[in-house]
């Protein structure tokens, strides 16, 4: 008895097998081989597409939204302050040596608070400051009081740029126009999105 319900279930997984097959194989030719040769080019031009719309987001980053001006010609370019459904605003940017030489990415960047301090390098001193509302926003941070930022940031060759962000709790939908201080730079006005 056992045996034969082990060869009806062969039988049966080899009939699947060989349907699941057909089926591929049925679906591959697509009505003839014409069909098939247009389709891949449609799906490469789609992504060629998808392709160039991060170059027009490419052509923003050539624009930044604020550049705050560092020592020995350390910049840091905000390319988007994004408002996000979860209550905070991640601000992207890059630092960028226009300097010389090498630079270190200044330790005061991390601020002077003991629980950022313990964590190492990072964008930790950063604020936002909404003048209208009157109130300044603070790095967010993780449940071991991490800072949301980038972290170990040591130092940057001239010509070089370093991908960053940095998350604060979100004001107000009415502030938009915000400003971002960072320790041992310029202060500068950005505009909040979403």
């Amino acid at each position: 008895m056992s045996m034969r319900i082990t060869e009806r279930a062969r039988r049966r997984t080899v009939a699947l097998t060989l349907a699941a097959g057909l089926a591929l194989g049925t679906a591959g030719c697509g009505g003839g081989g014409g069909g098939d040769d247009k389709k891949p080019d449609t799906s490469a031009s789609a992504s060629k597409d998808r392709g160039s719309a991060p170059s027009a987001q490419e052509g923003k980053s050539e624009a930044p939204l604020a550049e705050l001006k560092g020592k020995d010609g350390l910049l840091l370019q905000i390319t988007s302050a994004q408002r996000d459904a979860g209550a905070f605003v991640t601000v992207n940017g890059q630092f960028k040596n226009d300097g010389s030489g090498s630079l270190t990415i200044p330790a005061e960047l991390r601020g002077d608070e003991t629980e950022i301090l313990k964590h190492g390098t990072s964008l930790g001193g950063a604020t936002l400051v909404d003048s209208k509302g009157k109130k300044r926003y603070y790095v967010l941070r993780d449940t071991d009081g991490r800072p949301l930022t980038t972290t170990g940031l040591t130092t940057i060759e001239s010509g070089q740029t370093i991908p960053v962000f940095i998350q604060f709790p979100s004001p107000p939908a009415s502030a938009t126009d915000v400003t971002l201080q960072i320790p041992t730079f310029s202060s500068g006005t950005i505009k909040i999105s979403g």
